[in-house]
């Protein structure tokens, strides 16, 4: 069926895991979601043609191509999906909008500061002309956390006094397990800290609504050397008999202090042995708290302080409701949703702030404050001293 609405042609760069993830958003936001725009996957990019062309028709694509520099000046693209390593966001994004396309940056915006910098400066720039950017914090997106951030917004846990996250990972404990190009500085920028402490910075910061003000942390890398894969590093391939070093952190520790005053306790790591992916959020206030477990997404623990002490305790939220952020487009209540549906969230927002002519949030700029709390926290743990965040 041809949809009546203006269409918005999207090329995605980078057709991996988070590729995929993508392309099932792309796929599915306006068949749920009664969008402004409707979104049509026009072009996927990648290095290999014949692995590129194989993702266009798996995935939904309807063309693709090897040359992203030429995807991104194309008249018939209006908006760019970077999915590829960091080692290539700054260049791909800014060249995106330098050439008028709205852009959509998986995180960490870059790998450096002065790359996010540079993000940032662009966006803001393209924004003068209509131009939108977006960087990919998808979990701020999970129902259960958008509720949290309404909650605390509504003042239902009073002044934030404590808040406590981790990212728990064990896909690396082995020792044996190869080389990747995430465990490679040059192309991920940083281990642990970047790849799933990022996650947790701007969910923490996105929840309270405040920003960590300055920290105070370490990195460890548990595993020195690892195997490299016979054809080349990657996340598959026949392992190889030489070794190659982790230039990454394997594991982030550190504590923080949000401006409004709350102390944060944090921590990354791939090597939570038995731990696949899992996410816990909680933030204490004044006058309650709330709970949120990634393994158990659809639900969100409030504690109301103000209940008499024979009934109080945790209540456990099953947020499914059609009155909840996102849930009333999908199924009936009690029907839960899964993890790439933070994806078509994320689809759903830009698109609408595409049309309604504003910046879709995190912006560019978030991803920057982002980058330099990542950034404070490795000086930290190299000059063992407490670092701020600049403003």
């Amino acid at each position: 069926m041809t949809s009546s609405r203006p269409t918005l042609a999207v090329a995605m760069v980078g057709h991996a895991f988070m590729g995929a993830a993508h392309s099932q958003a792309w796929r599915s936001a306006h068949r749920f979601f009664d969008l402004p725009l409707h979104p049509a996957m026009a072009l996927v990019v990648g290095r290999d043609a014949a692995r590129a062309a194989e993702a266009a028709d798996r995935l939904g694509w309807a063309e693709s191509a090897t040359d992203w520099h030429a995807a991104v000046v194309r008249d018939d693209i209006d908006l760019v999906d970077v999915c590829t390593p960091g080692d290539t966001h700054a260049e791909i994004a800014i060249a995106a909008l330098a050439a008028g396309k709205h852009v959509l940056c998986e995180k960490p915006l870059a790998n450096t500061v002065a790359e996010a910098e540079e993000m940032a400066a662009a966006a803001s720039t393209a924004a003068e002309r209509g131009v939108r950017a977006m960087v990919g914090f998808t979990y701020r997106r999970v129902p259960a956390v958008a509720l949290a951030r309404r909650l605390v917004a509504q003042g239902r846990i009073g002044e934030i006094r404590h808040v406590r996250a981790t990212y728990l990972q064990d896909w690396i404990a082995d020792p044996e397990a190869p080389l990747t190009w995430r465990l490679d500085k040059q192309r991920a920028g940083s281990g642990a800290l970047g790849d799933i402490g990022a996650h947790i910075i701007d969910l923490t910061q996105h929840i309270t609504g405040d920003r960590l003000h300055e920290v105070s942390g370490q990195l460890e890398t548990f595993v020195k050397e690892r195997p490299l894969v016979a054809t080349g590093v990657g996340l598959s391939g026949t392992a190889s008999t030489e070794r190659g070093s982790v230039t990454v952190d394997d594991a982030a520790v550190f504590i923080g202090r949000f401006a409004g005053g709350a102390l944060g306790v944090f921590e990354a790591t791939r090597f939570a042995t038995g731990r696949k992916n899992s996410i816990r959020i909680e933030v204490n206030g004044s006058a309650g708290s709330l709970a949120f477990d990634f393994e158990d997404m659809n639900v969100l623990e409030l504690y109301d302080a103000a209940e008499p002490a024979e009934t109080a305790g945790f209540r456990r939220i099953l947020v499914t409701e059609p009155t909840h952020p996102y849930a009333g487009a999908w199924w009936p209540p009690g029907h839960g949703l899964g993890y790439e549906h933070g994806f078509t969230h994320q689809v759903v927002d830009l698109v609408t702030a595409i049309a309604d002519g504003t910046d879709p949030a995190p912006t560019f700029a978030d991803g920057l404050q982002v980058q330099r709390v990542l950034a404070a926290v490795e000086t930290s743990s190299d000059t063992r001293t407490w670092q701020q965040i600049p403003s």
